[in-house]
């Protein structure tokens, strides 16, 4: 559980900002988006697909970095 305490004198838009970027820290908020509604599995392999190959596309491009320098 995720909890946010108010300082003195702090106001409520202040500690609702820092509550809302903890719960995005956690990836609570896009776990509930992918709730809201069902994905059919083929959809589901689709997006872990992309993903993985987005990761995979990071690491390529970080190591031909490093090789650089």
């Amino acid at each position: 559980m995720i909890g946010v305490t108010v300082k003195p004198n702090e106001p409520f838009e202040k500690a609702l900002k820092r509550f809302t970027k903890s719960c995005e820290k956690n990836g609570i908020i896009s776990d509930v988006k992918q709730h809201q509604r069902f994905e059919k599995p083929s959809e589901e392999r689709k997006r872990i697909r992309t993903s993985a190959r987005r990761k995979l596309q990071k690491e390529i491009a970080e190591q031909r970095k490093r090789r650089l320098y």
